[in-house]
């Protein structure tokens, strides 16, 4: 008997049915894993933008609280060198006067600038609430200091900051700095600050009634509160200000003893900003604070708190979030990304640029973004207006040279009069037959590189540069610093822009570029220097025939023999007056345009060292006139 055995039956499923079940299944599983860990993210990323948001708005506080006392030392810092090198006289009173007055107008953060003379007397200027200057010169202690207060200062003591003061007009912080001659200390200099002009840093800091910002001294007395006047729990506190943290009558600072620190803060707590949990008046309040060590005689404390009401619905908001679906979850994360770098990355950029700024680093400075957030198209506006008015003042106004004329008493050093100084004229050979075979770039380029290495050299040898006028530069010496070796300055300087531009010349020859021949004009005598101009356009400048004599050598440079790379001609004027020199080659007397008389003319050469052997000495470089 055959057996009939059937073959298993195999199981059939249909497409749609292994499709479904697949895709299904892969998306049950994709949601349940992103839901899943969606909450788990979310909650670690609100805690992450918590702790920016904690970092950024403490540090952006500290800073501006630093920048305050910052600039009131750097006040000190920047007077006392005059002082102790005998340009500012302490018994110049006079001076004093208006030194003290210009630096106090110059610098909103000042109060009080005095000196306190070894016999107590104290000699400065103080600028009341309604912005009227003060003098100071008697033996009561001024606004912002009094004897018990001020830090006791020995010859090598640092600027030192004093505790807080009180006073009948407010509150003030002090830093002073001892007057040094010889090693011994002759006088102490003295800055004050009023403590009120930290109210308008505070209140910009606060982003609402649901926060509040606040500075403690060293001994937690409330400094300054933004809520002063309606705290978030109800009632006023500005008639205790200032006071102990615990009796000024705000429950959310008096608390501060029974705080819980939250340890998910971690990055804060790192930069060592505390971050915790306050109970008080039925309510939770999310509190930072940070030590700001260095502008009293104990540290300060910068902080701030938050009804915690706001951080907990944000907490809720982004964590009910998970539980949408994978595409509102990608959409919250895209739009979570990108608000946090549209606001960080201003933010960090906006800093990077004022540091930038406040060290006078201008060309370094660059152009903040337009913004599509109205308050920070604003920001970058005004910032990037502001520095482009900062770089047209440093363009028509040289920072040496201001320096200089407030180093010697301000506007008086400007006054036009007569002076013996030395002028140097500078031309590039052919330039403009050059700068045809260029671009307008690359000749600005060539121009802007030329004229580098011809400011560094004047500067360095305490020279002051004019103007330049084509691929000229006209720069004099022994003005506005009394400058006695006026000629050996100026001739030292053409010798550096020949070493400088000798070797500019070597590495364009390397690199294939241009090299440029220059001819240099020195001649020394009377002009009439200082301010020159009319109503708001005025220049300060120098005026003369002994500068247009110096022109003139410059372009009788052109009869020279030869192609050589750097002609200097001088004077017998300037000539004279180097006693040391031994490179020079008389050529002869010479007619210069504009001039009556013949003028005895020398050739210089580019380096000290270059003398001109016997017998070719003989052969003047320049043809004598006849």
């Amino acid at each position: 008997m055959a057996l009939n055995f059937r073959k298993p039956r195999r199981v059939r499923l249909q497409l749609t049915t292994i499709v479904g079940l697949g895709f299904g299944g892969f998306v049950a599983l994709a949601i349940g894993l992103v839901l899943a860990l969606s909450v788990t993210a979310n909650f670690q990323n609100t805690f992450s933008l918590l702790n920016d948001k904690t970092i950024l708005s403490t540090q952006s506080l500290e800073t501006q609280v630093r920048t305050h006392f910052q600039s009131v030392e750097n006040a000190v810092i920047g007077l006392k060198p005059f002082f102790e090198d005998g340009t500012l006289s302490i018994e110049d009173r006079n001076r004093i006067y208006e030194d003290f007055s210009i630096a106090l107008q110059t610098n909103t953060d000042l109060t009080t600038l005095a000196i306190t003379y070894a016999d107590g007397r104290r000699l400065g200027v103080y600028r009341a609430k309604n912005g009227k200057l003060w003098r100071i010169n008697s033996d009561a202690p001024p606004p912002g200091m009094r004897d018990e207060v001020v830090p006791v200062l020995s010859a090598d003591s640092p600027p030192t900051w004093g505790p807080i003061m009180r006073h009948e007009v407010g509150l003030f912080a002090n830093v002073s700095a001892p007057l040094v001659h010889d090693g011994e200390m002759f006088a102490v200099l003295t800055a004050a600050t009023t403590m009120e002009n930290l109210s308008i840093i505070v209140a910009s800091q606060d982003e609402g009634v649901n926060n509040t910002v606040f500075i403690l001294d060293g001994n937690g007395d409330v400094l300054m509160h933004s809520d002063a006047d309606w705290i978030q729990t109800g009632g006023s506190i500005a008639e205790n200000l200032p006071g102990s943290w615990d009796t000024i009558g705000d429950p959310v600072l008096a608390a501060m003893g029974d705080e819980t620190k939250l340890e998910e803060f971690e990055r804060a707590s790192e930069l060592g900003i505390d971050v915790s949990i306050i109970d008080a008046a039925d309510d939770e309040y999310l509190m930072m604070r940070r030590v700001v060590p260095g502008f009293s005689d104990q540290p300060l404390t910068v902080g701030q708190y938050y009804l915690g009401a706001t951080v907990s619905r944000e907490v809720r908001r982004l964590a009910g979030s998970g539980f949408v679906g994978l595409g509102a979850l990608v959409i919250s994360v895209l739009v979570a990304i990108w608000i946090g770098r549209r606001v960080a990355r201003p933010l960090r950029n906006l800093a990077r640029q004022s540091e930038r700024v406040a060290t006078l680093s201008l060309q370094d400075v660059e152009p903040l973004p337009r913004s599509r957030v109205v308050e920070m198209d604003q920001v970058a506006s005004a910032f990037n207006a502001m520095v482009e008015g900062l770089k047209a003042m440093n363009t028509y106004v040289p920072r040496s040279l201001f320096i200089k004329l407030m180093r010697l008493g301000g506007q008086k050093a400007a006054e036009a009069r007569k002076a013996e100084l030395t002028i140097l004229f500078t031309d590039i050979v052919g330039f403009t037959a050059l700068s045809e075979n260029m671009s307008a770039e690359q000749a600005a380029a060539l121009l802007n590189q030329h004229f580098a290495i011809l400011v560094e050299a004047v500067e360095s040898e305490g020279g002051t540069v004019d103007k330049f006028m084509g691929d000229g530069m006209l720069a004099f010496f022994g003005a506005p610093d009394d400058q006695p070796d006026h000629a050996e300055a100026a001739v030292r300087t053409a010798r550096r822009i020949a070493a400088a531009q000798m070797q500019a010349n070597e590495t364009a020859k390397a690199e294939g570029g241009v090299t440029l021949r220059m001819r240099i004009g020195i001649h020394t005598g009377p002009v009439l220097v200082g301010n020159v101009g009319a109503l708001d356009r005025w220049n300060y400048t120098v005026v003369g025939d002994t500068v247009n004599a110096a022109e003139r050598l410059q372009h009788l440079g052109r009869e020279v023999a030869g192609e050589p790379e750097i002609t200097i001609l001088a004077s017998a004027e300037t000539v004279c007056r180097l006693p040391n020199e031994h490179s020079q080659t008389q050529v002869g007397e010479h007619y210069l345009r504009g001039r009556s008389g013949r003028m005895e003319v020398y050739w210089l050469a580019p380096t000290a060292i270059d003398v001109l052997p016997v017998d070719e000495a003989s052969e003047a470089p320049v043809s004598a006139a006849e």
